[in-house]
C-alpha cells in the first residue's frame, strides 16, 4: 500500500458526493484530476471500492469501510495540525454548528469576528431544519445547535441569542379587502407551511391550536427561502421571522397583515448537550458569544426593533 493523504482526500469526498463531477467540483479539482486519482487509489486494493452501472456511481461494502477509516486517518491529520498550533498559542480546531435553516440570518454574526480573530479556526455549519438540529446534538456530531425552539426530550443547556418574531405576511398585492386586526382573516387566507421539523411549522401550529384557530392549509414547502418566494408570488399566506424577511419587507415585495396576537415571540438560542465536556475551542467560542453578545446585537439586530415600531404605525 502506497496511497496519499491527496488519495484518501479525493476518494473520501468520491464516497460522500457518490459523483465524480461533484467531487471535483468540491475540491476544486478537474474531473480527470479527481478520476486519475481515485482510479490509483482503487488499484491498490483486490476488491472494488466502487462500481459505476449505468452513468450512476456507487460506493461497494467494501468502499464504505475504507472510507469510515479513511475519514478517521484524516481527522487524526487534522488534529496534529491543531495540536502544533495550539503549542504556538494559536486557537485552532474544527467549530461544528448544526442550524436551523432560519438560523442562517443569525448565526453569521455571531462568528464573523471570532473566525478574523482567530484564523487557525476551521468552521462547519450544517443549515438544516429543527428536527435534524436536534439529532446531531444526540449523535454528539456537533459543539452547538441553533433553534428557537427548546427540544422537549433532550437535557441541554442554552445561551440566549437574539430574540424571534413572527408575524402574519402577504403579498402587498393579494392583501385582503377586508383585513383588520382580527383572527377571523384566517378564515379568508390560504396558508403556506414550513415541512414537519420546522421550528417554524410548529410554532405556528401552537399558535393554531393555541388560539383555536381554523386555517386553510394551501401548501407545504421545505425552506423558509422557498416560502418566502411563495407568499411574494401570490400563493398565499404565511407566518415567517421577521429575521429572514427584513429586504422583501423593506422593498414592499412583503408586508405584514395586522392582526392581533402578533408577533409571536421566540428567541434564538444556542444550545449543547447537558454534562457535554466542550473542547478547548467550544469553551471560547461560547465566552466570546458571551462577552460580546450585547454589541453584536446592537450592531446587526437593532433593525428589528425598528421594524417593529414601524408596523405599528
Amino acid at each position: 500500500m502506497n496511497y496519499t493523504l491527496h488519495q484518501l482526500q479525493v476518494f473520501v469526498k468520491v464516497v460522500q458526493t457518490q459523483s465524480i463531477t461533484k467531487a471535483a467540483e468540491e475540491l476544486f479539482l478537474t474531473q480527470p484530476g479527481v478520476s486519475i486519482q481515485l482510479k490509483n487509489f482503487q488499484d491498490q486494493f483486490d476488491i472494488p471500492l466502487t462500481e459505476v452501472i449505468g452513468r450512476q456511481l456507487y460506493v461497494t461494502d467494501f468502499g464504505k469501510e475504507i472510507a469510515e477509516l479513511a475519514n478517521e486517518i484524516l481527522d487524526k491529520v487534522q488534529a496534529i495540525d491543531y495540536r502544533t498550533a495550539a503549542f504556538k498559542g494559536i486557537l485552532s480546531g474544527r467549530l461544528k454548528i448544526s442550524s436551523a435553516s432560519t438560523g442562517k440570518y443569525v448565526m453569521p454574526y455571531f462568528l464573523s469576528d471570532f473566525l478574523k480573530e482567530h484564523p487557525g479556526v476551521d468552521l462547519t455549519i450544517d443549515v438544516t431544519n429543527k428536527s435534524k438540529v436536534i439529532q446531531s446534538l444526540e449523535n454528539n456530531e456537533v459543539d452547538f445547535g441553533l433553534v428557537s425552539v427548546l427540544p422537549d426530550r433532550l437535557k441541554v443547556d442554552e445561551e440566549l441569542l437574539v430574540v424571534n418574531k413572527l408575524y402574519l405576511v402577504g403579498n402587498k398585492d393579494h392583501m385582503p379587502k377586508t383585513a383588520k386586526e382580527t383572527k377571523e382573516i384566517f378564515n379568508q387566507v390560504p396558508m403556506i407551511y414550513r415541512e414537519q421539523g420546522s421550528a417554524t411549522r410548529l410554532i405556528m401550529e401552537s399558535f393554531f391550536e393555541r388560539t383555536k384557530i381554523k386555517v386553510k392549509k394551501k401548501m407545504e414547502l421545505t425552506s423558509n427561502e422557498a416560502v418566502k418566494q411563495a407568499v411574494i408570488a401570490g400563493l398565499g399566506y404565511s407566518i415567517m421571522p421577521l429575521i429572514g424577511i427584513r429586504n422583501e419587507i423593506y422593498n414592499g415585495e412583503l408586508q405584514i397583515v395586522p392582526v392581533a396576537g402578533f408577533p409571536i415571540m421566540s428567541d434564538w438560542r444556542l444550545i449543547w448537550l447537558k454534562n457535554k465536556k466542550l473542547s478547548p475551542l467550544a469553551v471560547n467560542y461560547l465566552e466570546y458569544v458571551r462577552t460580546h453578545k450585547a454589541d453584536i446585537i446592537n450592531k446587526s439586530f437593532s433593525w428589528i426593533d425598528l421594524a417593529q415600531k414601524a408596523h405599528k404605525h
